[in-house]
């Protein structure tokens, strides 16, 4: 297996309200296929959105929605003060503030953000873990 994640599916419940979660954050949605589904290209990632129960089935695990799934999705930026410009921009589409931003102990700056179907994202500034210009990291 090489070493690299393709595609990020994240089951939700209102297909377009998450999608204009996310296409309020920047993104822009893939035209090609959107029968009932929502491709979005990240750099050399893809998320995906799809519905919760047709991907639980798809799976073939039982569905529903419980607590903090164990899971969390991460985007890094190059400047601390971005990291408070991507918090207040999720709030302004909708999601919710989790942890404001604050020092991390590891010497960054991060907060969390929950998108409009709970998903989980930290977003922070880690000076250790540098940014090229294609949005890729590399670990110290």
């Amino acid at each position: 297996m090489e070493p690299r994640i393709s595609l990020v599916t994240l089951g939700v419940d209102d297909l377009d309200r998450a999608v204009r979660f996310y296409e309020a954050m920047g993104l822009k949605r893939n035209q090609s296929i959107t029968e009932g589904v929502a491709f979005f290209q990240m750099g050399g990632l893809v998320l995906g959105l799809w519905g919760r129960e047709h991907l639980s089935s798809d799976a073939g695990i039982a569905g529903g929605k419980g607590g903090f799934s164990g899971v969390s999705l991460a985007y890094n930026t190059r400047t601390e003060a971005e990291v408070d410009e991507i918090l207040a921009a999720a709030e302004r589409a909708g999601g919710h503030i989790v942890k404001q931003a604050q020092r991390a102990f590891w010497g960054g700056w991060y907060g969390y953000f929950a998108d409009t179907e709970g998903h989980l994202w930290e977003v922070a500034h880690n000076p250790d873990f540098p940014i090229a210009e294609d949005g890729s990291i590399s670990l110290p």
